[in-house]
């Protein structure tokens, strides 16, 4: 089976973020993480804005790393949401960019399930203009002001309103 291509936005691009997962995210010591890291603190493989073991991450002991996939939300928060900027430049854009980030990929994490559920289950006409209204709404020009006048909340109750349908629609899956 092939993996359909992603729809613009949900490629992740490693070179336009701020290695926001790098910091942000907790490591726990296992077969995905080769060291404990708290999150909020940097990777100690972090170096500047790259991995230093990006190369070889699996054989280092960090397939977890190898396989995390932002969907897009690393660069849309620096690129997008604060302009370039980073918080290894700017210390206290830490905290701001960290809690953009969660957020975003959340956000992207929904529309990549959308597309999954367009792309799997051939959802009638309805429900899928259903769904291309809230991929819309999950992917506007992202700045800091369509993200201070995101609503979460209804985006969920959207987001679970459309899971629910295709579960009741007609020969979905089970």
């Amino acid at each position: 089976m092939t993996t359909p291509e992603r729809p613009s936005g949900l490629t992740p691009d490693c070179d336009s973020c701020a290695a926001l997962c790098c910091i942000i995210l907790a490591f726990d010591k296992g077969e995905a993480f080769a060291i404990d890291k708290p999150a909020g603190l940097p990777c100690p493989h972090l170096d500047g804005h790259a991995c230093s073991i990006h190369a070889s991450l699996t054989d280092a002991g960090f397939p977890g790393c190898a396989r995390y996939d932002c969907f897009g939300a690393g660069q849309i928060v620096t690129r997008d949401i604060f302009a370039g900027a980073s918080w290894q430049d700017q210390p206290d854009l830490a905290m701001p960019m960290a809690e953009a980030f969660r957020l975003l990929r959340e956000v992207q994490d929904m529309r990549a399930q959308l597309q999954i559920a367009l792309d799997r289950f051939a959802p009638d006409e309805a429900l899928r203009a259903r769904i291309e209204a809230l991929d819309r709404q999950l992917a506007p020009e992202w700045s800091a002001e369509t993200l201070a006048a995101f609503d979460p909340a209804a985006a969920r109750a959207a987001f679970q309103d459309i899971l629910s349908a295709l579960r009741n629609a007609k020969g979905a899956p089970a």
